[in-house]
């Protein structure tokens, strides 16, 4: 008999309680507020939209040094019929070895029976295989460190919105951003612009998690790379995130539906040595009016 999507809702709630149980501790489980409300009101009725992809974090302590490792966790509305997204994320790992932790823990949950709930598993597996890489992470940095100076990537992209309004939406880039040390900017408004720079691989997770589930009308439209040897923080344009809201152009009269003087923006970006990408962004060339 066939599994409900409902059925498995039900599940995914009961395991979130026993995960709060194991991880009691504030930072250890972190979980969007509305996301068990929303669920338990589509459960109540079930004849509405389904709602959000239940989506949370878990800090993990792995080995006797602690080393902090996140699981994060994204459940599809058929889990556990259909296998949940993880991905184990540590800043005392390499790309490479993160890259090798993620896919050995696919192929186990993969090996898992199916229609069985396998996070707390997922858990567990993390914390009994994630200090072998660590070793090889510490051990091959020690020996690049002897040979030569580590070559780093500056990794910037320019993102383009209709717009940006939604107060949670805009929570979810700054807290995203701040947590993976990006530097740049979101120009809220419409239309809706986002800088972030930083470690390639930061960028990338930034990129992966602010259009996921279903942000419509985003794209990347421009990505620079700069190599450098030693720290990139020399590199970078921007020495924060900040929060751009430019005075609006014109009197709508309705909330939340407005241009943003582009003039204003432009002005910004060649502050910022970036006055070239005006044209990237908006396809015309940027041109300040005389005072």
């Amino acid at each position: 008999m066939a599994v409900t999507v409902k059925e498995c809702l039900e599940l995914q709630l009961l395991e979130v309680e026993m995960l709060l149980s194991m991880f009691p501790k504030r930072g250890e489980f972190s979980l969007d507020a509305d996301a068990v409300p929303s669920i338990q009101r589509y459960l109540r009725n079930a004849d509405g939209a389904l709602p959000p992809q239940l989506e949370y974090r878990i800090a993990l302590d792995v080995g006797e040094a602690k080393v902090k490792v996140e699981l994060q966790v994204l459940l599809p509305h058929k889990y556990p019929q259909v296998a949940p997204q993880l991905f184990a994320r540590s800043d005392a790992l390499h790309r490479q070895q993160q890259l090798q932790l993620n896919t050995r823990l696919t192929s186990h949950i993969s090996s898992l029976d199916s229609g069985d709930l396998c996070v707390c598993e997922a858990v567990q597996w993390v914390k009994d295989n994630t200090l072998p890489f660590l070793e090889n992470c510490k051990a091959s940095s020690e020996c690049a460190s002897k040979e030569v100076r580590v070559k780093e990537m500056l990794h910037r992209m320019w993102i383009y919105s209709h717009h940006i309004y939604r107060q949670e939406l805009r929570k979810k880039i700054f807290d995203c951003a701040k947590k993976l040390n990006l530097t740049g900017f979101c120009l809220t408004g419409k239309p809706g612009v986002i800088c972030v720079e930083g470690l390639r691989e930061n960028c990338e997770e930034f990129w992966r998690v602010i259009r996921y589930p279903n942000w419509k009308h985003i794209s990347c439209k421009h990505v620079e790379n700069i190599e450098v040897e030693g720290s990139i923080d020399n590199l970078r344009l921007f020495h924060s995130f900040e929060d751009l809201q430019f005075q609006a152009h014109g009197d709508y009269g309705l909330r939340n539906d407005y241009h943003m003087d582009l003039g204003q923006f432009l002005e910004f970006l060649k502050q910022h040595q970036s006055g070239h990408i005006f044209q990237i962004l908006f396809g015309v060339e940027g041109k300040l009016s005389d005072n």
